[in-house]
């Protein structure tokens, strides 16, 4: 079989791998805190024959750190993060991550994501507040205040460099490196009555997605006149 149709088959499974990341990114662009995703391919060769040939890898998955648009809520529990820190939650799988700093608090005075996720504290405890007291004050370092009361401080964690991150609950995260607390509060930080939305950009990603439909059309194209290459010789050869 001619090499070229291996070639288009690893083309349009590149393709459609990229299209699924696409597709998720533009149903992803009104989510709060939730990071797109971006994919790398590289060229792969064959290593026997006079002449190689050149295959495109299935590719490999990372999420985009870039921040996305603060808008104002004047909601005294939300929260935007500010630089590269996340928020720590408490899920059923684990502490995750999120940039999501919409929070919550119970009757019992817990805060929590707007999915009933405990907020952790820099000690990786629930942050506890006052049910009954006024809304608290939180500063660009995270630290939370009530009725002039000290409440601890909102835990703020930088992935580390090199770290692997997968999704996880809503728009979290969760990393193969245990993430380390934030200490740089100059660059860092949250803002309080502010969200940060998705860093997913629509326009470029409906780019994206009209650039994926016509490479995706062109392999096709190439494999059917491939397959009507075969069948002109296949009955030249029949006919002789």
């Amino acid at each position: 079989m001619p090499s070229n149709i291996y070639v288009a088959l690893s083309a349009q499974m590149a393709l459609q791998r990229r299209l699924d990341t696409v597709a998720n990114n533009v149903a992803n662009t009104n989510t709060v805190g939730f990071r797109g995703e971006e994919m790398s391919f590289e060229e792969l060769l064959t290593p026997a024959g006079k002449e190689p040939v050149s295959f495109v890898s299935k590719g490999k998955n990372h999420l985009s750190m870039k921040t996305g648009e603060v808008t104002q809520t004047g909601n005294p529990l939300d929260v935007a993060v500010r630089g590269d820190s996340f928020l720590a939650i408490q899920t059923p799988n684990g502490v995750a991550y999120t940039r999501d700093g919409r929070m919550q608090m119970t009757s019992e005075g817990v805060l929590t994501t707007l999915a009933g996720y405990p907020i952790l504290d820099a000690g990786g405890s629930p942050v506890q507040l006052n049910p009954n007291d006024p809304a608290p004050t939180i500063n660009k370092a995270g630290t939370i205040e009530q009725s002039g009361n000290n409440l601890g401080a909102l835990g703020l964690y930088r992935m580390p460099r090199g770290a692997i991150l997968t999704r996880a609950e809503g728009a979290s995260v969760v990393s193969d490196i245990a993430p380390t607390p934030e200490i740089d509060f100059l660059n860092n930080g949250v803002v309080q009555g502010y969200v940060e939305k998705s860093n997913v950009n629509p326009i470029l990603e409906m780019t994206h997605l009209i650039t994926i439909q016509r490479n995706f059309q062109a392999v096709t194209n190439m494999l059917s006149a491939t397959e009507n290459s075969l069948d002109d010789s296949l009955k030249t050869l029949a006919g002789s």
